[in-house]
């Protein structure tokens, strides 16, 4: 779903919904009749001090309505960072409230994100920020948004991870998502 004049801007057609994550009523008629949902919200959100948007029925409603109209599986992007106690907590909960929902689901908690041609690096797979430790620390936003397609297709319900790219050249390029996804063990 993408604002009104989001929509006008990128010449998109009758398939592209108008919504707003903060009514839920935009919610379920955007999503009534299809059988999966990627979740990308703004990384980069401007927080006032005390924010937290799972106050009240976000984000639960989104789960829920979901639910509600069908919906088979949910793909979640958030960020990396939810074991850092000055992470905002309310990412997590988000997180959690969709593991609770009976949805299966997919997470991919992914690093920086950068502006480069993706398809190029190898991907990895880590937990509980342990990417952190890695030299690279970013990952092309078409590879993040490759694997949210990728999580569609193969195995990758119930699963929630941390996702990283090794530098270019550094190794083979990922390829084999069914591999990729088998890897991954944890579902929350």
């Amino acid at each position: 779903m993408i604002l009104a004049e989001s929509k006008q801007n990128i010449g998109a057609a009758d398939d592209v919904y108008v919504g707003d994550i903060r009514d839920a009523g935009s919610i379920v008629s955007a999503v009534r009749g299809i059988d999966a949902l990627i979740i990308l919200t703004s990384a980069m959100p401007q927080l006032k001090p005390g924010f937290d948007p799972t106050k009240g029925k976000r984000p639960k409603y989104y789960f829920e309505d979901a639910k509600a109209v069908g919906v088979k599986q949910i793909v979640l992007v958030g960020s990396m960072g939810g074991t850092d106690v000055n992470h905002p907590v309310w990412k997590r909960k988000a997180e959690q409230y969709l593991a609770d929902s009976g949805i299966p689901y997919t997470i991919i908690r992914s690093c920086a994100l950068e502006y480069k041609e993706g398809g190029l690096w190898e991907l990895i797979v880590g937990e509980d920020d342990e990417l952190f430790q890695i030299e690279t620390k970013t990952i092309p936003r078409a590879d993040v948004a490759e694997a949210c397609v990728q999580a569609l297709n193969y195995e990758a319900k119930f699963k929630a991870f941390d996702m990283a790219s090794k530098p270019k050249g550094a190794s083979s390029t990922t390829k084999d998502f069914k591999a990729f996804f088998s890897q991954i063990t944890t579902c929350f």
